[in-house]
């Protein structure tokens, strides 16, 4: 169900447009997903002299810089895509607990650094206001490089950007959250670049047989794929569809009867 724009989204808006006056010029870490593309949005509505930056590592999917470019293009706005070797890094590759903090420091670090030679002093991110920085060890790594998110200062949630994306048109406004493709690795366990490409492969299988805001995720050589209560039982249904499209990318297939929030 859509959130409703009442007073309040209208209030945050008004306090992110004020950001923007503020701030009239800004690198956007532009991932191609809800919350970037609205801010890429609502930072040229208000006047403010954006560039997209968006990195291109291993960890992204096809589909996500796909996105990413198809809403620059919708909404007229320069977009540089920054190449980054990310497992060229051990603190990545080894997969700690905290590897997502060092992924973020060396992901912005890069996008910073492409922005700063273009001309650009502020980075900005879409993190919204529903966004957890407790449990969220990348947020870190954006305080660390002063990156301001200017959804969450103003105090916009997921439900409230998706509503204003959903009125300015935007075909982001629906898109489900989608995690990096190194969360499908159990942490300890090395990320290589063969088994990302495993993933992807699976992941863009069961999108196209219409299965939607899923994970498959790595378990031993096996692939466990999770899916939307709402799925599960299309997914049994169709076991024999998903065996073969999965044929010969993981040694066995499971479902995981816990279904995703």
């Amino acid at each position: 169900m859509l959130h409703p724009i009442d007073a309040a989204t209208r209030a945050a808006e008004s306090r992110l447009s004020a950001f923007f006056h503020e701030h009239p010029r800004a690198a956007l870490a532009f991932s191609g997903g809800a919350d970037s593309a609205y801010l890429l949005h609502a930072a040229r509505r208000f006047g403010c002299d954006v560039r997209a930056y968006c990195v291109h590592t291993a960890f992204q999917p096809a589909f996500e810089l796909a996105d990413a470019q198809r809403l620059a293009r919708e909404l007229g706005a320069q977009m540089t895509v920054v190449p980054l070797d990310i497992l060229a890094l051990d603190t990545v590759r080894a997969n700690p607990a905290d590897r997502c903090y060092h992924c973020k420091r060396a992901m912005f670090g890069q996008m910073l650094r492409a922005a700063k030679a273009d001309g650009y002093d502020l980075m900005i991110d879409g993190t919204n206001a529903s966004d957890d920085a407790s449990d969220r060890p990348g947020m870190r790594a954006l305080r660390e490089l002063c990156v301001r998110s200017p959804l969450r200062e103003a105090g916009l949630t997921k439900a409230q950007v998706r509503a204003l994306s959903h009125e300015a048109g935007l075909f982001t406004w629906d898109k489900p959250a989608y995690a990096c493709l190194a969360t499908r690795v159990p942490a300890g366990v090395a990320i290589e670049a063969e088994a990302l490409a495993r993933v992807e492969r699976a992941e863009d299988a069961l999108r196209a047989m219409g299965f939607s805001d899923l994970r498959v995720r790595l378990y031993g050589s096996a692939a466990r794929i999770q899916l939307p209560a709402a799925q599960l039982e299309r997914a049994v249904a169709q076991r024999t569809q998903i065996l073969s499209a999965l044929d010969g990318v993981f040694d066995a297939v499971l479902l995981d009867l816990k279904a995703r929030d």
